[in-house]
């Protein structure tokens, strides 16, 4: 592949934002990229940053079916926080681990049925539909943990988020189903239905394509993906915190898939890029502070960060560039033809 050809793709950036991260920490910190092997486990802080941010990687990866298909889920940070507090609530109450974690995913489940119903089924506008889960989800979580922070000594859900075989069990867990929603949606139809959904709904429609199954399905997919995060997010610290659990993930799930290459318009998604969009996250979460970035800037350091690769990665950017070649290089050409 040609050098410009590799500028081209539409994962150079991110590939390169990511490389430029880990060269600063490296730069602020030699032993940064380090990895021990200690009693069969992984130690580091390159294992640190993918152990956190495995919740936002598996959200990432519901996310990027949703907008493949014009939509948005604004809910599932809520939604994570629903699950935490329904499974630690039900391990207080003296209920086993298993039955806990299959309850709480049911309920995320339902919300994301409710959420695939409310664009699908009746219309509303994706973003109009998931903000009235994310404001009532907080509150529902709020008020299965009664407004206090549950904590929960049980060794089993806590193997869910701070567990280890040899690498963290978060990553493993993330890592597995990236790897299953790609063998499905690159290996049979439904990855090219999502896209032809994405594109023209309408066209797809009279196609004979059904839109609203497959609509309903990716937001069925998406709330499951938010509740696998929040056990992650929960059992990480014991605990359940409807405040604060997946507390604005919604936003960094939403820019991993956008600066991984998916199209917020629809149609075209990568799931690789989506993975490579989540390490640029919490790889840039994790040296705003590592570098001596101040708490009160850290949110704007990440933002014109988050801005810079998009403005890179973007067509309008590209097409400006190949255009300002294209007119340096039109003299050239006229002169050859006026000599001859």
């Amino acid at each position: 592949m040609k050098p410009r050809q590799i500028i081209r793709h539409h994962l150079f950036w991110p590939v390169a934002a990511l490389v430029l991260l880990l060269l600063a920490n490296t730069a602020h910190n030699p032993s940064f990229l380090e990895v021990t092997l200690q009693n069969g486990r992984l130690y580091g802080s390159v294992v640190d940053i993918l152990r956190n941010g495995a919740p936002t990687l598996l959200i990432a990866i519901g996310m990027t079916l949703v907008i493949a298909t014009r939509g948005i889920d604004l809910s599932v940070g809520a939604v994570a926080a629903i699950a935490g507090a329904v499974a630690c609530s039900w391990i207080v109450s003296g209920g086993d681990t298993l039955t806990a974690i299959l309850l709480a995913l049911s309920v995320c489940t339902l919300l994301g049925l409710w959420n695939g119903f409310l664009v699908s089924v009746l219309g509303i506008q994706p973003i109009i539909a998931t903000l009235v889960l994310m404001t009532a989800g907080r509150g529902g979580a709020m008020l299965i943990t009664k407004g206090q922070i549950i904590t929960v000594e049980d060794p089993l859900y806590h193997q869910i988020g701070a567990g280890f075989l040899v690498l963290p069990i978060a990553i493993l867990i993330s890592l597995g189903v990236l790897l299953v929603v790609a063998l499905i949606t690159r290996r049979t139809a439904l990855g090219m239905l999502v896209e032809s959904v994405g594109v023209n709904p309408r066209a797809s429609r009279l196609a004979g394509v059904r839109s609203r199954t497959i609509i309903w399905t990716v937001y069925v997919f998406a709330g499951l993906c938010a509740g696998v995060a929040g056990l992650m997010i929960s059992s990480n610290v014991s605990a359940a915190d409807a405040n604060n659990a997946g507390l604005w993930i919604e936003m960094d799930a939403i820019l991993a898939v956008v600066i991984g290459g998916t199209a917020l318009s629809g149609g075209r998604y990568s799931l690789t890029g989506t993975l490579i969009g989540a390490l640029v996250i919490q790889t840039l979460t994790t040296s705003v502070y590592a570098i001596g970035v101040p708490p009160n800037v850290a949110l704007v350091f990440k933002a014109l960060v988050v801005i810079a690769v998009c403005l890179l990665q973007s067509p309008r950017t590209s097409r400006m560039f190949r255009g300002r070649r294209k007119t340096s290089a039109t003299p050239a050409r006229s002169k050859e033809v006026t000599t001859a």
